[in-house]
């Protein structure tokens, strides 16, 4: 893989549910994160508080000087989202998102974020990792990107 930089490095993920603002910022400023990249499917509502998407792009950057991209190409659809909301059936939910994201070229849109940022980190609303599709997206890469390590926030 030819990057900006000698190898992947390490790609982070967070969720901000249940997290404060303080809390979160410092996670990723702790972490040395200098990439945000939302996963999200939806994220312009006022329910989002300082996640909604324009809100969180403008404190990242001019507060913290940390980038901001969002990804909706790696979210999953919003059938495939409802769904696994209803019925929290893992499996099916990964049986059907890991093939939506191949179609949807993620590896292309790993090596264009990995090669731009040092330390980028995925966004998403649950607040750990293990039933997040950001833990899916992470695990895609590092099949991809050897060297890849990945830490959840």
């Amino acid at each position: 893989m030819s990057t900006a930089h000698d190898a992947p490095g390490t790609l982070y993920t967070i969720g901000y549910q249940r997290k404060s603002l303080a809390t979160f910022i410092g996670q990723l400023k702790e972490a040395g994160v200098d990439a945000v990249i939302d996963i999200r499917l939806r994220n312009t509502s006022q329910l989002d508080g300082y996640a909604k998407r324009d809100t969180l792009a403008f404190l990242l950057r001019e507060g913290f000087g940390i980038a901001y991209e969002h990804h909706p190409e790696l979210a999953p659809t919003s059938e495939l989202l409802d769904g696994y909301r209803s019925d929290a059936d893992c499996a099916a939910y990964e049986s059907v998102f890991i093939p939506l994201i191949t179609e949807r070229r993620a590896e292309e849109v790993g090596r264009e974020v990995l090669g731009k940022y040092r330390a980028p980190c995925l966004l998403c609303f649950e607040p750990t990792a293990e039933q997040c599709h950001r833990r899916l997206v992470a695990e895609y890469w590092a099949e991809h990107f050897l060297e890849l390590t990945i830490v959840h926030l």
